[in-house]
């Protein structure tokens, strides 16, 4: 009897030791992949981050530009790296000016477009003919990797505005994305340029002389202006043309029947030699754009509303392995506490002030960063977090999510969460207490999903020092340009 409670004794010791074990080194290995991320950091960012960066590790702070023009830009937040990511997926923030084009390219990546401010005319080459989506404010728009497309602000006057999400998951290289540029000349430059120039003018059976005017023709960069001031070409007079009117024009230079000129544009005709998983990909019919402002709220109480598009709403999702989601909390308000058991998720603040929380897998806190609009943040898979608006203003959040399928976050805090389905003897036991003291504790919360937390909810003055810092030299997450907010990083 003696020696079976010894022994009894020493199984809890060890499985005590080797509990605590796994939570250290869980923890440890948390913060060698953090160390390991600021150790890649250039000289002159590590000093001015690296106390912010020990406090909100999963807010992504720094943007970089990948294409700039006269006529607008890109820039890029980089996913981070490592084991505790499942699949890696990029911001990118692209603003264009008012009649401007992005020229055609393709990607070694998949591509979601969602249009924050202006409208935007995206076509690429389906089936050997063109086909054209406008996108206004609220679409998303899905591209897939090797398509080839372009993208159009035909707006007089505003600036067009495009959060979008990146899976380089297919890249060449998984640390970033590569485009391929059709159109072109010495900058940036076309992937025909590669070809020598007899190959070339035999191909569009051409002149030399013609050859070189057109293929060094382009120097104004990967965006360009398509006003009669800026850019007298074939793609000035394509975006004045009605929709119709514009895609008959590109058949006829499919189909060779076009002018000269026309001719020596017409480019178009090779797409197809870059994007032939079009028919696979779409099927018979080429997709159409999906508005999350009109679809209907997934779940809304008095204390805000949100949204969610899957493969299972908009079918080429299921091709990105890709999702997307839209939330808004009243002033003072909070998601409950929730885990992503599919998905690691990727934001934006698209509006307001709040805070994001978020707990390691051993039960310490992770993060607990204030936040504003512009600010990017992410989520692993399986941490638990909350999201939590300050008292004055809604806190409203646009995001990513690495699954197609439904999400099914999983709520540890509310009416609705797993602790009522698991209202068991054995919950009340894993927490030490009675089942009635349990049964209170957890019936204590009567709403859902969005719960009132004004205790919680952090003032705006709290944001004053962070604002300060960023007049100061430090990161900027968003500048304005008159009224128009342009996302990204000064």
């Amino acid at each position: 009897m003696g020696k079976g409670v010894s022994f009894l004794l020493l199984a809890l010791v060890l499985c005590y030791g080797v509990t605590v074990t796994m939570g250290y080194r869980g923890e440890k290995q948390w913060r060698k992949e953090r160390e390991r991320r600021e150790e890649e950091m250039e000289p002159e960012e590590e000093e001015e981050e690296e106390s912010e960066s020990r406090k909100s590790w999963f807010l992504m702070p720094k943007s970089r530009p990948v294409m700039t023009t006269d006529a607008g830009e890109m820039r890029l937040v980089r996913s981070p790296g490592g084991r505790i990511i499942d699949k890696p997926l990029h911001m990118g923030f692209i603003t264009m000016e008012p009649q401007s084009l992005f020229i055609p390219q393709y990607l070694d990546s998949s591509l979601i477009l969602f249009v924050r401010t202006g409208e935007a005319r995206v076509g690429c080459i389906y089936k050997d003919e063109m086909v054209e989506r406008r996108l206004k404010i609220g679409d998303v728009y899905h591209i897939p990797a090797g398509s080839t497309f372009y993208i159009l602000n035909p707006g007089e006057g505003q600036r067009l505005h495009i959060i979008c999400s990146i899976d380089p998951s297919e890249s060449l290289n998984l640390d970033t994305f590569q485009s391929f540029f059709i159109g072109g000349g010495t900058h940036p430059t076309s992937v025909l340029a590669g070809f020598g120039p007899e190959t070339l003018s035999t191909a569009f059976n051409v002149s030399l002389s013609k050859l070189e005017e057109i293929m060094r023709g382009q120097q104004e960069g990967p965006i360009v202006h398509v006003t009669k001031s800026h850019a007298p070409s074939i793609w000035t007079k394509l975006s004045q043309l009605q929709e119709q009117d514009r895609l008959k024009q590109v058949k006829r230079m499919i189909q060779g029947e076009a002018d000269e000129e026309e001719k020596e544009w017409s480019w178009w005709k090779l797409f197809g030699m870059f994007s032939g998983n079009e028919r696979r990909i779409f099927g018979d019919k080429a997709p159409d754009s999906y508005n999350i402002y009109k679809r209907k709220a997934d779940f809304k109480n008095d204390y805000g509303w949100s949204v969610a598009v899957d493969g299972s709403v908009y079918k080429p999702f299921k091709h990105s392995g890709t999702g997307v989601y839209l939330v808004n909390l009243t002033a003072g308000s909070m998601m409950a506490p929730h885990v992503n058991p599919r998905a690691t998720e990727y934001g934006i603040v698209l509006r307001g002030t709040g805070r994001i929380q978020i707990v390691y897998p051993n039960g310490t806190l992770a993060m607990d960063a204030r936040v504003r609009e512009g600010d990017v943040f992410w989520v692993p898979r399986y941490f638990a977090f909350c999201q939590i608006a300050s008292r004055s203003s809604p806190f409203e959040f646009f995001g990513f999510t690495t699954t197609s399928d439904k999400n099914r976050p999983q709520f540890l805090v509310g009416a609705n969460s797993l602790l009522h389905t698991f209202n068991t003897p054995e919950l009340a036991a894993a927490f030490g207490v009675t089942e009635e003291r349990m049964r209170r504790f957890i019936n204590a919360q009567k709403e859902a999903v969005i719960l009132p937390s004004a205790s919680a909810a952090p003032p705006d003055e709290d944001l004053k020092e962070r604002e300060e810092k960023s007049e100061d030299g430090g990161p900027k997450v968003i500048r304005k340009f008159g009224d128009q907010m342009i996302m990204g990083f000064d």
